[in-house]
């Protein structure tokens, strides 16, 4: 376990990769992981917005939800739209909510 000074600040990182003999046109799919030493946001919060059903499989996963019926509520509210903003960390939408989301 490595233990780090306390910082004042969010630390980020950023990464540029250059691929020698990798062309992005003909090798469509690439993909790797690396562990990085420390977790970075141990207790990140997620909400899904979505149907029906990604809103029952979040709730058996124990994560936040809110369905189109919730969302509806806020009409446009931006007091209420920023506090639910800064409540959680991401959002991760049903790719039929992704449309109605800007509204």
């Amino acid at each position: 376990q490595i233990t780090l000074k306390k910082r004042n600040f969010t630390e980020t990182i950023e990464i540029q990769i250059t691929l020698k003999n990798y062309d992005p046109q003909r090798d469509k799919r690439f993909s790797g992981t690396f562990r990085l030493p420390a977790i970075p946001r141990p207790n990140i919060k997620c909400c899904m917005l979505g149907n029906a059903a990604h809103c029952e499989q979040a709730d058996r996963i124990g994560v936040a939800h809110m369905s189109t019926e919730d969302l509806k509520k806020l009409n446009k509210n931006k007091k209420l739209v920023k506090k639910l903003a800064k409540k959680y960390d991401f959002f991760l939408a049903s790719d039929n909510m992704i449309k109605q989301i800007p509204r």
